[in-house]
């Protein structure tokens, strides 16, 4: 369809993929992954000795699992991003597919781990967090729902889509699971903004969310007990956000040192949730903004390189592909200085997680693949009917 409204461009087909993928790929984002990768294998240094010191197992033992399936997230990342669009749609249909049936399935057979929510699969070895893959593969599906919607006598694929997200959401928040729910719900509001929404409709949606949300906070009690503790003013610091916010005062500019940070020694999460509070103590604020720059420069630098693309479905897809992924680090560190209710959302390639980074990996890899330089000119040509 793009090719017969824009006609095709020539692309070199003797070239061998890898160099392709090297030429066109955004080295910026590549790179910044890469660094926040290697940061989170050396906090987790600090972060998860303790945790394995308490349950009696070798000291880098949660660094060498994190290590191993980091790696794993690294290979999807540079696999899924040498693919093209289509392979990518195809891949996100089927990956949505299979998190979906798990995700229905997680209240007969899923485990809380003792937090309170079911959200994993236990294998023994290993668990499993369906919502981490739904939400790539929802974003995928959601972007091809909306970019059908926009062709001639095409689908109501903005309807469909939005039908969808209500069923994403409630299966979410029965588990409870708001945080994830609030990130899908986001998601699908900036693609479908971006597909061109009326301000009204966005308007009506926000008013049902906020609906929503005055009455799980009457209906459940552990969305309520998470929402007093934030609008609490005096913090008890015995709890996590406590021995966290005391930790991030204690790093000031330039961290305690090395190793000599204590908040690792008090907080159960923080290898995963809290693992911001480590870098702030040990490391300072100079390693948080590092951290900061590095998910800025991933998701502005996607989202300024999508501004040119014209395949909708490639724009709507990469949009939220960038906006989850940015959202989903901005929440997570929200939560440690206590500017958002906790979340129990992990850092991407940051915090220990076995689902959780894969996922981000397989999210950054299809964010990198629709990032790719294309022969397409600018969307410029369309706009003012230049080329044509």
């Amino acid at each position: 369809m793009t090719e017969m409204v824009y006609g095709s461009m020539p692309v070199r087909a003797t070239e061998p993929v890898l160099p392709r993928w090297w030429r066109t790929i955004d080295k910026w984002s590549l790179t910044s992954i890469l660094v926040l990768f290697g940061i989170g294998l050396l906090l987790g240094l600090a972060a998860s000795v303790p945790l394995a010191t308490r349950n009696g197992l070798d000291p880098f033992y949660y660094v060498q699992r994190q290590a191993f399936f980091g790696g794993m997230a690294i290979v999807a990342m540079f696999a899924v991003s040498m693919m093209s669009p289509d392979m990518v749609r195809r891949l996100g249909v089927l990956g949505f597919a299979g998190a979906f049936v798990a995700l229905v399935l997680l209240p007969f057979f899923g485990t809380d781990f003792g937090k309170g929510a079911v959200r994993w699969f236990s294998f023994g070895f290993a668990s499993v967090q369906p919502s981490e893959f739904l939400k790539p593969g929802f974003v995928i599906l959601g972007a091809w729902l909306m970019a059908a919607s926009q062709e001639l006598n095409g689908p109501p694929g903005k309807s469909f889509s939005f039908a969808l997200t209500t069923v994403i959401v409630l299966l979410l928040a029965m588990q409870p699971d708001f945080g994830q729910a609030a990130l899908v719900l986001f998601g699908w509001s900036v693609m479908y903004f971006v597909a061109g929404a009326p301000m009204t409709l966005i308007a009506v949606i926000m008013s049902i969310v906020g609906a929503g949300a005055f009455f799980a906070y009457n209906s459940s009690e552990h969305f309520a007990r998470r929402i007093d503790g934030f609008l609490n003013p005096d913090l008890d610091p015995r709890t996590q956000l406590g021995y966290a916010t005391n930790a991030i005062q204690e790093g000031g500019f330039f961290g305690v040192g090395v190793g000599e940070g204590q908040v690792k020694w008090s907080l159960p999460d923080a290898h995963t949730d809290f693992i911001i509070a480590v870098a702030a103590e040990e490391y300072g604020l100079i390693l948080v903004l590092i951290i900061l720059a590095l998910y800025g420069t991933v998701t502005v630098r996607s989202l300024f390189r999508l501004m040119r693309e014209r395949d909708p479905f490639i724009r709507l897809a990469g949009t939220g592909l960038a906006c989850i992924f940015g959202v989903q680090a901005m929440i997570n560190m929200g939560v440690a200085v206590r500017l958002l209710p906790a979340k129990g959302m992990t850092l991407p390639f940051v915090s220990y997680g076995g689902s959780s980074v894969i996922a981000a990996g397989v999210t950054v890899g299809m964010l990198l693949a629709m990032t790719r330089s294309r022969p397409q000119g600018e969307i410029g040509d369309i706009l003012f009917k230049r080329g044509r």
